[in-house]
């Protein structure tokens, strides 16, 4: 009896040896990916998990606008271990990232003063995702964080080929009256107590929406305030802008549960 017990003992834990290699093998990567819109050289993160085959849905992550610092990268990583591949792209180059203010201020007005230019700096990122070889093109979103938010909410307005976006504390730019149709789903995250959104620029955003038929859902999060999702918030030194992380996992949630809809 004590020779058979030693023996599923062992059995036991040569399979558990086996199950902790397969999931050794099941890993997310990541790799830089450098690219160009016009003459600036842009260079973006890709994330997959490894253990994944065939082509998977992908997720474009567009960065606060602090640039494409380790936050935005994290999110990317996140989605990798959700099943998607993620691409955090770059929207200013040349490797700015800023902790200042002021200076993340003047980088994101540089890329806001035209429209059309910023809609196609971020239409450069979304190409990249799209042609990767894991990729399923046609079964991709795009989330932005802060002023990334307002990038994915310009993406729809352009007409960019997704099947969402998610907009996390974004500044909420309305629909200009010449988009009449909003073709992908879109998610909004946004705290009460963001003092950056006015709230006729609420207003205005949710009747930019409906004119343009889109199909929208907005969640309002009380006692939430800008970059609510950024663990690191508090490390600025700006009031307005605090880590929540009761808004922040139901809005990833949330987001899941759109992508399960939209992207599978």
């Amino acid at each position: 009896m004590q020779k058979i017990f030693r023996f599923a003992v062992a059995l036991v834990l040569a399979g558990g040896a086996g199950l902790s290699a397969f999931g050794a093998q099941a890993e997310v990567q990541t790799k830089t990916i450098e690219y160009k819109d016009g003459d600036t050289v842009l260079k973006g993160v890709l994330a997959w998990d490894d253990a994944m085959s065939g082509k998977q849905p992908g997720v474009l992550v567009v960065h606060e606008w602090w640039g494409l610092n380790d936050y935005a990268k994290s999110r990317a990583e996140a989605l990798a271990k959700e099943g998607y591949v993620a691409f955090a792209l770059d929207m200013y180059g040349d490797d700015k990232v800023t902790a200042h203010g002021k200076e993340a201020g003047e980088w994101m007005k540089q890329i806001t003063a035209n429209i059309e230019a910023w809609q196609a700096r971020a239409q450069a990122g979304l190409d990249v995702l799209k042609a990767q070889d894991n990729v399923d093109d046609a079964k991709v979103a795009a989330i932005g964080y802060c002023f990334g938010g307002a990038t994915v909410m310009q993406m729809a307005y352009a007409g960019a080929d997704v099947k969402t976006v998610v907009s996390f504390h974004g500044s909420l730019p309305p629909a200009p009256e010449t988009v009449t149709e909003i073709k992908p789903q879109v998610l909004v995250a946004h705290g009460r107590d963001d003092a950056f959104i006015p709230a006729d620029r609420i207003d205005a955003f949710q009747k930019g929406l409906d004119r343009a038929k889109a199909n929208w859902e907005m969640m309002i999060f009380s006692g939430a305030r800008h970059a609510f999702t950024n663990p690191n918030a508090g490390d600025y030194g700006m009031e307005n802008i605090q880590y929540n992380e009761t808004a922040d996992k139901r809005s990833w949630a949330a987001m899941l549960d759109v992508f399960g809809e939209t992207l599978k």
